[in-house]
């Protein structure tokens, strides 16, 4: 597939350093791209292009892939994704903790968490299908790989949330999932942590989830319990994976409240262990708080909560709840009862157990963002130049190929997205430019909508969407559809 007797491409980056996302040591060449795709990486010296850029002192990546998000309904209302883009970020895998964009009905009112991702611009999609169709027929600036949520799919199909499904139920979602599968969803995740689908029982998921066996499609999972019960919550979802027979995801692994300190220590050998015998693998954030739906139960308000969003006290946002309460005289919990719904930034983990997570071999970078609220988490703008950054310059705890690696190879083919991840010939012109001495992230829990710095140019499928701090205002995103298995 080279193009070795043709000297002209329509970009040529030329005299940067190349980490081509297969954790290989770097080396210095030029990159044509054309129509599209990688077309030549070598010493161009003497070849044209429409466009060259020139990258000298600076590394040259494959775009990274988040792999973890909840933009689902941002990559229609949002679409430049510049809280994305503006970090190197070139592809999303959506439809995490369960939540997913479709199918929805029109009439129906949707529980928290499901809600945070609700703001449809031209009402709601019945069908995955519609969903996917939509992001074709206007393209974000990023690439969307996208799950169907089992959560969603609970609130589509049962009356009352608060108990199992009965086998009724549980046929009407499992033919919705083979639906969203035939569609080109690349997987199915849960979130039984969350009140949707807490009651539901591991046979439950184990059932709706047969249409995921045939095709080796994903188990994506943010587990019931990241707290005391951390250990029974990843036997169950390695047994779910054995049971079906496909690839297990194990979504932001954390260890959080002060009683669990440290048993990362416990968690990592097991998964390592696990992951010789399965497909297992997980992602995680490089920050100690996490951000979600505002909860009012003990086990999150141990440590600091910061609200991001609240739609009945709207005023909130970007305050500490401890301050909230003591100004309205209630306790903390009574205070988190009266700002729901809404969003909020809990810190409940440890910087050690937060390191040794990211240092452990197979773990792919995601943000876990929720783009809505004036005072987002900080990682949804910051992630990726935080690991570059802090975690991989400063700290040391992995070298530059290992970090993108992380962000990039390892992600691709976890996920299984052909053709993306890595920079070789052939493969989609998703690339990220950056200074490895000055790459950061400038969001801050006080003020975190700011882009990265360090990031120079970010393109999209050949299409130059970021630079020099500015969007270009492409949107050359394509959607990004479960490879049939062989």
């Amino acid at each position: 597939m080279s193009d070795s007797n043709s000297t002209h491409y329509d970009l040529l980056i030329a005299g940067g350093t190349v980490i081509d996302g297969s954790k290989a040591p770097r080396f210095s060449a030029d990159i044509g791209v054309r129509g599209g795709r990688i077309a030549a990486i070598g010493n161009l010296t003497g070849h044209t292009a429409d466009r060259t850029l020139d990258a000298a002192g600076q590394i040259v990546a494959p775009g990274f892939i988040d792999a973890h998000t909840h933009d689902d309904q941002a990559v229609l209302s949002q679409a430049t994704m510049p809280f994305k883009i503006s970090q190197g970020v070139t592809t999303v895998i959506a439809g995490n903790c369960g939540i997913s964009a479709a199918p929805l009905r029109a009439d129906m009112d949707l529980p928290m968490p499901l809600s945070l991702i609700d703001s449809p611009a031209e009402g709601r999609f019945t069908t995955f299908a519609a969903y996917l169709d939509a992001l074709r027929a206007t393209p974000s600036s990023v690439n969307v790989a996208a799950m169907v949520g089992h959560s969603t799919l609970r609130a589509v199909t049962m009356p009352a949330l608060d108990r199992p499904a009965n086998a009724e139920e549980i046929a009407a979602m499992r033919a919705l999932v083979e639906e969203a599968m035939q569609a080109g969803a690349i997987g199915l995740s849960t979130g039984t942590f969350y009140p949707p689908a807490a009651k539901a029982t591991t046979e439950e998921i184990i059932e709706v989830c047969r249409p995921l066996s045939a095709r080796k499609a994903l188990y994506v999972t943010h587990m019931r319990d990241e707290s005391d019960h951390v250990m029974q919550s990843l036997e169950e979802t390695f047994r779910i994976g054995r049971e079906l027979d496909v690839p297990v995801v194990v979504s932001h692994h954390k260890v959080q409240n002060a009683a669990n300190f440290g048993r990362s220590q416990v968690t990592l050998p097991f998964i390592r262990e696990t992951m010789k015998h399965q497909c297992v693998s997980l992602d995680c954030y490089p920050y100690t708080a996490g951000s979600t739906m505002i909860r009012a139960d003990r086990g999150m308000l141990e440590g600091r909560v910061l609200i991001s969003a609240s739609q009945p006290h709207p005023e909130c946002a970007g305050r500490d709840l401890d301050d909230i309460a003591r100004e309205w005289g209630v306790p903390k919990d009574e205070a988190a009862r009266r700002l729901q719904p809404g969003s909020a930034v809990y810190f409940l983990m440890d910087e050690n157990d937060v390191q040794r997570i990211l240092a452990f071999d197979e773990t792919m970078i995601g943000s876990d963002g929720i783009p809505v609220g004036e005072s987002p988490h900080p990682r949804l703008w910051g992630t990726f130049p935080r690991v570059l950054g802090h975690y991989c310059r400063e700290i040391g705890l992995f070298p530059l190929e290992t970090a993108v690696w992380k962000m990039t190879g390892l992600t691709a083919r976890n996920f299984g997205l052909h053709q993306r991840g890595t920079l070789e010939v052939g493969h989609h012109a998703d690339i990220v430019v950056f200074d490895a001495a000055s790459v950061r992230d400038a969001a801050s829990y006080e003020t975190p909508a700011r882009p990265a710095e360090g990031i120079d140019t970010v393109i999209v499928n050949g299409a130059i969407t970021w630079r020099h701090g500015t969007h270009s205002g492409a949107r050359n995103g394509q959607v990004i559809t479960r490879q049939a298995t062989p």
